[in-house]
């Protein structure tokens, strides 16, 4: 179980193929490969199925766009730019959900509205 602040290792889609390599060619079974070089099993046979599908590009880290407020919201001491940053994000946010007929309250909470 992860805990909090732990770092996950990075794999390259080229590590991640030369890691792969002997299951694809049916050189080594995955339990005992897993084992041997400390993966799990389960991350391997998705590694697997991923080449399979989708050949290398399969195996490319896709990085999903997080919330971009945090960048801002975590940190205790802004500068003026990132101040002004921070409040024009929160403005484009709220403008979008306007179009999207939802209504921000005074306290943040958003609410959707029917007209």
């Amino acid at each position: 179980m992860a805990t909090k602040g732990q770092k996950f290792k990075q794999w390259t889609a080229e590590e991640k193929y030369k890691i792969i390599e002997p299951l694809l060619k049916m050189e080594k079974g995955a339990w005992t490969y897993s084992k041997e070089i400390g993966i799990n099993s389960g991350l391997l046979y998705a590694w697997v199925k991923k080449y399979r599908e989708n050949g290398m590009e399969g195996l490319k880290n896709k990085k999903k766009p997080g919330n971009p407020l945090s960048k801002y919201s975590n940190k205790k001491d802004l500068t003026k730019e990132e101040q002004l940053e921070y409040e024009n994000m929160k403005l484009r946010i709220e403008n979008e959900l306007l179009k999207k007929g939802y209504l921000m309250k005074g306290d943040g909470t958003i609410v959707k509205f029917t007209k």
